[in-house]
Order: C-alpha cells, then sequence, then structure tokens
C-alpha cells in the first residue's frame, strides 16, 4: 500500500485500518480451519503407523521416503499450585520450574511496590493502537 499516513485523515485512516483487519482476520481463520484439517489427517496417519510399529515390535521403520520412529513423550501437570510449591521449596528443587515471569503479577507488584525491583529485571514498553468498531 502506498500512501501517505500524515495526510490522511483519521477517519479514513480508521475505517482502512478496519478494513485490513477484518481481511485478516478471514485469511486467518481459514488457514486455520485449513490447518486444522490437515492437523487431524496427520494425526490419524501418526496413530495408524504407530499401530503398525508397535505390532511389529519396532520403534523405527525406514522407507523410501524417509524413517519413521515413536518415541515415549511424558508431560507433567499439577491440580494444587499450593501444594506443589510447598513440595519444591521442601526438596530444594526450584529447577521444577521454568524461567518465565508472570506478567500480570509483576505488572500488579511493581505497582504495589513503588521502588522495589527485582534484580536484573529487564522491562520493553511500546505504545500499541487499538481501533474499535463503532457500536449500533
Amino acid at each position: 500500500m502506498d500512501m501517505k499516513t500524515e495526510t490522511l485523515p483519521m477517519d479514513k485512516l480508521t475505517k482502512v485500518y478496519i478494513k485490513i483487519r477484518t481481511r485478516i482476520q478471514e485469511k486467518t481463520k481459514a488457514y486455520e480451519a485449513e490447518m486444522a484439517e490437515l492437523g487431524e489427517q496427520r494425526k490419524m496417519i501418526a496413530n495408524e503407523m504407530k499401530d503398525q510399529m508397535q505390532t511389529l515390535g519396532v520403534t523405527s521403520v525406514k522407507t523410501d521416503f524417509g524413517t519413521a520412529s515413536i518415541s515415549k513423550k511424558t508431560r507433567y501437570w499439577t491440580q494444587d499450585w499450593d501444594e506443589f510449591k510447598k513440595f519444591v521449596v521442601q526438596h530444594d528443587v526450584l529447577d521444577l520450574f521454568e524461567k518465565r515471569i508472570a506478567q500480570t503479577n509483576m505488572t500488579k507488584f511493581l505497582e504495589d511496590n513503588p521502588g522495589v525491583v527485582p534484580p536484573g529485571l529487564n522491562a520493553d514498553s511500546e505504545y500499541v493502537v487499538s481501533v474499535r468498531k463503532p457500536t449500533a
């Protein structure tokens, strides 16, 4: 798009912005639908491959098109965060947590504790424009 934004009035900019956003939403919805369908097809094929390998008692099969293999993947979670945190402290295993900061909680902490900043904390802020359609 080759337009000079500084010369267009806000109402026109807003109209074009909403039009572009709507088009992005439409394309995203179509993309997500196609990706979901392809994902389901891939899942069905993977399940069939897994079943065949388990029947054969093997963990990999080499073909002319590539090597298929299966492995066990385990995910962990807790339903009781308070007890899990106590367990982590009791056994001194802080590395059971991932290294990331809860963004909303950090914002609230800094608001509630002016001047108190955790060591090594970095922050990046930016202004973001949002546009809403008018209500009828």
